[in-house]
């Protein structure tokens, strides 16, 4: 071994015991880059096509490895991360956070460029890493004795049943079925997402409130907390049971209806401009108007549903998983729950580029000059590095502190 790589060496391993000691610590970043990186590159680089794909078009890969690889990365770090805390069990470290990372990696070797050949390949790693999820919650649930991980282990078990569909549809050239998976999985994950905001919003606002967390007087209305993922589970059942347009169209509604009221609960004063609460109120109220949206197209409205996808999915999705990587962000590594000024420009760069991308086709403004959708690869890709930028020194700080 020569000296520059035996001075390398002692340089990289405290650096993997840090991103291995927590499942955010590892899971985050690499969410934060695939996030930044594939639309950069298939609008940018690839101008909308990729080298490898041959039946699959293009932009159903887009749609996968949005769900499934940029924030299917997110997913698992939250639920590695906070199923311990909600549970008190031993949080998973080292191997088993690396094995997860790898079966991860794997997918995205192969849907970064579209790889139909290796399709396979690709389908068992995203489906493996989906499972043992699964497993790790079913495990904790026994052995705690508890269903307060029922709702997560239900959602993520629908999304890997939809990734199998996905898969298979794929395989067999199935292009118009797997389109419409594709729109089931998004649904899918904002169902997730709603469960998670129920969770996550209410700590959070109380913490805001009242910083000494002696009091807690921020308390929703307990038959409405998971008001929002029921009525999308429901708009999930009658799509896939093929109701009519309509039928689809006002249980879409409804659901985004329950998320917009989510949004009416976080009035709490002064308190609700706090970039803390307002982003997580942002996610909601993207996620509601995205569904609201949907339906209304599903009704007949002349409004684009892929308009209403990309706000529910961009928007509600995209900020809540930016909101979650800068409130656990900052909680995990010692720092108190104050957003940066990157963190709020991050936030910003986020609404921006959902704004270019579904403002022209809700004819509201002109298409952006340029290559299509280069900007708003640019804003999205900023808002997740600027995020980055910010966590990854705090990550490497609090971890030597420990040392």
């Amino acid at each position: 071994m020569t000296a520059v790589a035996e001075q390398r060496l002692p340089n990289a391993l405290p650096l993997l015991r840090a991103v291995g000691d927590e499942g955010l610590r590892l899971f985050f970043p690499l969410s934060a880059l695939y996030c930044a990186l594939w639309p950069f590159q298939w609008v940018l680089v690839f101008s909308l096509d990729l080298p490898f794909a041959r039946t699959t078009p293009p932009a159903l890969w887009h749609v996968h490895e949005m769900i499934f690889g940029a924030f299917g990365a997110a997913l698992i770090g939250f639920i590695t991360t906070a199923v311990p805390e909600w549970t008190d069990t031993p949080r998973l470290k080292g191997r088993r956070l690396f094995m997860l990372a790898a079966l991860w990696g794997g997918g995205r070797l192969v849907g970064f460029a579209g790889a139909d050949f290796a399709g396979t390949l690709g389908a068992m790693c995203d489906l493996a890493w989906l499972a043992l999820l699964v497993a790790y919650m079913a495990h904790v649930s026994i052995l705690k004795r508890t269903d307060k991980l029922l709702a997560f282990i239900g959602w993520i078990a629908a999304l890997a049943i939809c990734e199998t569909a996905v898969r298979l549809c794929f395989s067999f050239e199935a292009i118009e079925l797997a389109s419409r998976l594709l729109r089931i999985s998004g649904l899918v994950f904002v169902g997730l997402l709603g469960v998670a905001l129920a969770r996550i919003t209410v700590p959070v606002t109380n913490l805001v409130l009242d910083p000494t967390e002696k009091t807690s007087p921020f308390r929703p209305h307990p038959g409405r907390l998971n008001l929002a993922p029921g009525l999308v589970a429901v708009a999930v059942a009658v799509d896939l049971a093929a109701f009519s347009d309509a039928v689809c169209g006002y249980t879409l509604i409804a659901a985004g209806a329950a998320f917009m009221d989510r949004v009416g609960e976080l009035f709490i004063g002064r308190s609700a401009l706090r970039a803390e609460v307002a982003s997580l109120a942002g996610s909601s109220a993207f996620a509601g108007i995205g569904l609201l949206l949907l339906g209304a197209a599903q009704l007949g409205a002349p409004i684009s549903g892929i308009a209403g996808l990309h706000v529910a999915l961009m928007g509600g999705l995209g900020l809540g998983v930016l909101a979650v990587f800068c409130i656990a962000g900052l909680l995990h590594t010692g720092h108190s729950l104050s957003f940066s000024r990157s963190a709020k420009l991050a936030m910003v760069c986020l609404v921006v580029a959902v704004g270019l991308r579904v403002l022209p086709d809700l004819d509201l403004m002109p298409q952006p000059p340029g290559p299509p959708y280069a900007l708003t690869a640019c804003f999205w890709a900023a808002a997740f590095l600027l995020w980055l930028k910010d966590y990854w020194p705090r990550l490497r700080n609090s971890f030597k502190s420990c040392e």
